[in-house]
């Protein structure tokens, strides 16, 4: 019992250590990380029938896909790119709770599937990024 607290501790110091010193690019994929995490831990919950641990899990994921990956849009700079991806973040939320109220596990894929496409997306831009300004340097 006792490593298992030490150990869950340790985990959050490291991730809160990681949020102080991350950039924004980093940020958003460590909120793609934790929202691809909770839809794994919902659908192992969901092929063990614990219900509770499912529900929890997908609110969890709402939750990130929500409050920060949507909120961290910014329509002004992204112009229609930021509408659209708002537009498909209220389509993956819908997706969830679909797949919490029907039990439906291919919900769960599917929105597994398109937020690892964006997160894949996402860390390329952030390679290019870097890469350009290392050879600017």
């Amino acid at each position: 019992m006792f490593a298992t607290q030490s150990a869950a501790a340790y985990a959050k110091v490291g991730i809160e250590t990681n949020v102080t010193t991350a950039n924004p690019h980093q940020l958003v994929l460590m909120l793609f990380d934790g929202a691809l995490l909770a839809i794994n831990s919902a659908a192992i919950s969901m092929s063990n029938g614990d219900v509770a641990a499912k529900g929890s899990s997908i609110s969890k994921a709402i939750e990130i896909v929500t409050f920060g990956l949507k909120a961290s849009l910014d329509s002004e700079s992204g112009g229609d790119l930021a509408i659209r991806l708002g537009s498909l973040y209220d389509y993956v939320c819908q997706r969830l709770f679909f797949a919490n109220t029907n039990n439906n596990e291919a919900a769960l894929t599917e929105v597994s599937t398109l937020l690892t496409e964006l997160r894949e997306a996402w860390a390329q831009i952030g390679q290019q990024v870097q890469d350009s300004q290392m050879q600017a340097g």
